[in-house]
């Protein structure tokens, strides 16, 4: 799975309006909705979490991700385009965003749709775990 395919797969959700647990492309996506579509285009097949709140908490997100068989933790400084990134606002991990190089895409509540805009060293800051999307398991 290239890259390419990745940041593909990623913008076909560009506006597709914000919904909370949100899992169809041009009707609503979350964050981890896009992160799942990514996923299934690439033939990882699904790798979701239902029932979560909107301010996951309690290392939720950390330990979901983690036992996904379809990724794999990479270090901050490795990042490419393509990659997973965990991001937080506050105190606990909460956000997901793919890696498009100087861009990321990701279903943001505050723009209230899909979005790919600048990696802002705000943004930068807010990174806490990169993970990388294997090849297909199936």
């Amino acid at each position: 799975m290239t890259a390419d395919a990745i940041l593909a797969a990623a913008r076909q959700c560009l506006g597709t309006p914000f919904r909370h647990q949100g899992r169809i492309v041009g009707i609503g996506l979350d964050c981890a909705g896009v992160a799942i579509h990514v996923a299934q285009q690439c033939g990882l097949g699904p790798i979701d979490v239902e029932g979560y709140s909107r301010t996951p908490s309690g290392g939720l997100l950390e330990a979901s991700l983690d036992g996904q068989p379809g990724l794999d933790r990479v270090m901050l400084n490795d990042r490419q385009p393509g990659d997973l990134l965990l991001m937080r606002f506050a105190s606990d991990p909460q956000h997901l965003a793919i890696c498009a190089g100087d861009t990321i895409i990701h279903a943001y509540e505050s723009a209230g749709q899909c979005c790919e805009h600048r990696l802002s060293c705000l943004w930068e800051s807010r990174i806490v775990r990169v993970y990388r999307f294997l090849e297909s398991l199936g």
